[in-house]
């Protein structure tokens, strides 16, 4: 099986690289159209800011390539915030795969942070998209900025507010927390992706 790794303007794509070889996958880190067209899995990572990595993404016309993707398609963090229609970080419109829009956190209450950061709990996992063991278990967010409850949620995590922790639509597969740093959890996500 080929799996690719996008390569963009972000962080985290070698920690998502180190994470797939802990499953025993040595993905392709790329922006090669050939070669992220031909592959079996593609992952579409990211830590960064929205507005500067749209134009990016735009610049290489790496963001008609992803949206035309057939295969399955996992966007992390950032990787499912540009996923979605617009983005408040910079007001900037996205991809528009998912037709929803990336909203900031806001509070009054010092009883939060922003930014969501640390270890907290998926539910109303949705068993078709994730494994078994996923619903009520940890997993890793850091993010100032969130998806909504909408109709392409396929688990929910709350802070602040009830949020989308995971969208899914067609081929195009997205966590807002980083299974790359979830542990044995992320583990078990990424063997479900690549089984998919």
């Amino acid at each position: 099986m080929k799996v690719a790794i996008v390569k963009y303007n972000a962080g985290n794509i070698y920690s998502v690289d180190c994470a797939l070889r802990r499953v025993g996958v040595e993905a392709e880190i790329t922006d090669n159209k050939e070669i992220l067209m031909s592959a079996d899995k593609i992952i579409f990572p990211g830590v960064g800011e929205a507005a500067s990595t749209m134009r990016y993404l735009k610049k290489n016309n790496l963001d008609s390539l992803i949206k035309d993707l057939k295969q399955p398609v996992l966007g992390i963090c950032i990787g499912m915030q540009l996923m979605c229609r617009h983005s408040e970080e910079g007001d900037v419109d996205c991809l528009n795969i998912f037709d929803v829009d990336v909203k900031r956190f806001h509070t009054e209450s010092t009883e939060y942070k922003i930014p969501h950061m640390g270890w907290n709990t998926v539910r109303n996992v949705d068993m078709r998209v994730f494994p078994q063991n996923v619903e009520n278990q940890y997993v890793y967010f850091v993010h100032s900025y969130y998806v909504p409850i909408c109709e392409y949620t396929t688990a929910e995590t709350e802070y602040i507010l009830p949020f989308s922790a995971a969208l899914h639509k067609d081929n195009f597969y997205a966590s807002q927390f980083h299974i790359e740093k979830s542990g044995a959890v992320g583990e078990d996500i990424f063997n479900h992706f690549l089984s998919l």
